[in-house]
């Protein structure tokens, strides 16, 4: 279909296979150079309608097809110039052993998952030598990260069979993104279908989920629900985790694009050594709720776009299973809205930003004049943001700037960003780029103390200037990609033990120190629908840390020094894939070993060792109908993420999943 007005030249709004189509009814091949197209993440792998102008939440993609092109610009879906590197894809990884988001992200150089239990009951996401709490976690765009600590921030509702693709976003200005933000991105697997997915395995480990989505015209609904569960591999290990989860998008040519998303979780698991290494008898339980709204409309060069969300958290800490030691009460609120005009001289964008934190608590906060419930403590802050940004497409060339300020408790911060890329050739990629960024102190950085720890109320927001150099090449089945990375850190927040003085024998939540962090990372792979290799991949990521001084600190220098891994897929007999993967992992850094449980008196300092898993998946699929069979930790090696908590050793894994279309 196509509209004509009488200063503007005719502009497609449909793409369409039909014989009266515009391109159809030519009768010939038609040959395309370049067509600049906006894919909007509001929609993204669910619709793409070319009749939508650029919104907040667009990224790029280049579509090769026989010799027709398709080059699209993203603009960012936060607050400055960004760049996105996918970290997982649905499509690309399907036959892998993956039965978690954090077991993809473990096979990529730049992410550190760092788990204390089995099957990611509890673990932590890190970016380039950051810590948990440095990482801002988005859930299709928008900033879900836990004011209270980045342990809770990336308990998501949602399951790896809903799970579109992550992308890790660079190069973020503003209040929350210290060493980055990880996107995850939900999408149904197809328009219309009802999928059961059934599994169970060792340690009493079970999983089952349904899923499914219908469309019709611009509206589309997807649901998930799922419950997996475990004895545990050993003592005080079990867990429950409870997901459900929906999404609903509907694109209207009057009102614009809207989706919407809701989603709740309950878990529980046994906490063995979790946060005291001598402790067997720990446990926890959480419990999350989230929504979100999100609105873009495009009026002429014009597109206007907004969201609001919601996040709550429930956690209680039993320090003795069966006695509630702690319980905490988060609300998260944000709101944004941006303006985007297209013109001449490039896209400029306008936009700000605002997120209230509040908390009830046993232990973190003011004092309550009075109790509320089960509650004596209670805090909140306001955070704001504004920001002007402006980009600049060529025909090879690709330039953009932001600036803007965060106010905060704090003051104000001016924060900038600015990024530049080059295509020397078709498939060919160069970019560069700087930012500054900082963090807020968490609640548990400013009020958690106990007999091992002691509070700091005089905390300061992190800040970090970091540089980052990247090229990447793609041609037909084949790409490889490398990048490098430097990050200028200060004021950094870390508990720091003292072995005497004023705190003596106890940790500090202190800033006393500076952090440079330097790192380098490569991978390169083959992907195929043919034949009998489908893909093979290998990545090698390498990272060092220095601080000032000679202070002994919990996390900032655990960071991952090296780490390698390497996956193969393989077709046979017709309905039958094989896929393994193989990871090195090399982590810097020491902890404290409490070889009797129960007895703290007793300590050893360990270095962590280098480890190496590995993982497989054999799988058979004919229609409806896929039957596969997991291992994780085949070789069984002895290893830990965090604190000497030792990890799961050999686990099987069987599963039944039945799509109906």
């Amino acid at each position: 279909m196509m509209k004509t007005h009488q200063q503007n030249p005719p502009r497609f709004k449909r793409w369409s296979r039909k014989s009266y189509a515009a391109f159809a009814s030519i009768g010939r091949h038609v040959t395309i150079g370049v067509l600049p197209v906006t894919m909007s993440i509001v929609l993204l792998a669910t619709k793409t309608s070319s009749a939508q102008t650029p919104d907040s939440l667009s990224q790029e993609k280049i579509l090769n097809i026989d010799e027709v092109m398709v080059t699209g610009y993203k603009s960012s879906p936060v607050r400055s110039v960004m760049t996105q590197t996918t970290l997982f894809d649905r499509d690309v990884a399907a036959a892998r052993p993956l039965q978690s988001v954090e077991s993809a992200l473990r096979l990529v150089p730049s992410i550190d998952i760092r788990e204390r239990g089995g099957k990611a009951v509890q673990a932590d996401i890190s970016v380039r030598g950051g810590s948990f709490d440095q990482t801002q976690v988005m859930l299709n765009g928008i900033n879900f990260t836990d004011a209270r600590t980045g342990h809770q921030s990336h308990s998501l509702p949602i399951d790896i069979e809903s799970i579109r693709s992550v992308e890790l976003i660079e190069d973020v200005a503003g209040v929350g993104a210290y060493a980055g933000a990880v996107n995850i991105t939900t999408a149904p697997l197809h328009p219309r279908y009802l999928r059961f997915e059934g599994t169970g395995g060792s340690y009493g480990s079970a999983y089952g989920s349904l899923s499914g989505a219908v469309t019709s015209a611009g509206f589309r609904l997807m649901g998930a629900a799922s419950y997996r569960r475990s004895d545990g591999y050993r003592y005080n290990t079990d867990f429950d985790n409870t997901n459900a989860y929906l999404r609903a998008t509907y694109d209207s040519d009057k009102a614009g694009i809207f989706d919407f998303q809701a989603g709740y979780q309950l878990r529980s698991f046994g906490s063995n050594g979790f946060y005291a290494g001598y402790n067997p008898d720990q446990w926890e339980r959480t419990s999350t709720a989230l929504a979100s709204m999100r609105w873009s409309k495009g009026v002429g060069a014009w597109t206007l776009a907004g969201s609001v969300s919601y996040r709550k958290n429930f956690d209680r800490y039993d320090w003795t299973r069966g006695q509630a030691m702690n319980r905490h009460n988060t609300d998260n609120i944000g709101a944004d809205l941006t303006a985007h005009l297209q013109w001449d001289g490039g896209t400029t964008s306008l936009g700000g930003d605002y997120v209230y934190n509040h908390i009830f608590s046993t232990n973190l906060g003011e004092k309550l004049s009075s109790p509320r419930g089960d509650y004596t403590c209670a805090d909140s802050r306001h955070v704001g943001n504004i920001w002007l940004r402006h980009t600049k497409h060529w025909n090879r060339v690709s330039v953009s700037a932001s600036a803007g300020a965060a106010f905060s408790p704090y003051g104000t911060s001016a924060l900038w960003n600015a990024s530049l890329s080059y295509r020397p050739a078709r498939g060919f990629d160069i970019e560069a780029g700087a930012s500054q960024s900082m963090r807020l102190p968490t609640f548990t950085d400013l009020y958690y103390s106990s007999p091992a720890q002691v509070n700091n109320l005089d905390l300061v927001p992190e800040h970090a200037i970091t540089y980052r150099l990247r090229a990447a090449y793609a041609r037909g089945a084949w790409s490889v990609a490398a990048s490098a990375f430097y990050r200028d850190g200060r004021d950094i927040i870390d508990w720091v033990w003292h072995a005497d003085g004023e705190y003596a024998g106890k940790w500090h939540s202190e800033q006393t120190n500076s952090l440079s962090t330097l790192g380098a990372e490569i991978a390169g792979g083959y992907t195929s629908d043919k034949g009998v290799l489908r893909q093979a991949t290998i990545s090698y990521g390498w990272t060092d840390s220095s601080q000032d001084g000679t202070l002994v600190t919990r996390n900032a220098m655990d960071f991952m020094r090296h780490k390698a891994s390497a996956a193969v897929t393989v077709a046979f007999l017709r309905d039958f894939t094989l896929s393994v993967a193989g990871s090195v992992f090399d982590r810097n850094g020491s902890y404290t070993f409490y070889p009797v449980a129960g007895d703290s008196s007793q300590t050893e300092i360990r270095d962590y060792k280098p480890y190496a898993l590995l993982d497989a998946r054999l799988s058979w699929q004919r229609g409806i109908w896929q039957v596969y069979l997991d291992a994780t930790n085949i070789t069984s090696t002895d290893y830990c993420d965090m604190g000497g908590l030792p990890l799961p050793g050999r686990w099987f894994t069987a599963g039944l999943v039945v799509t109906i279309r």
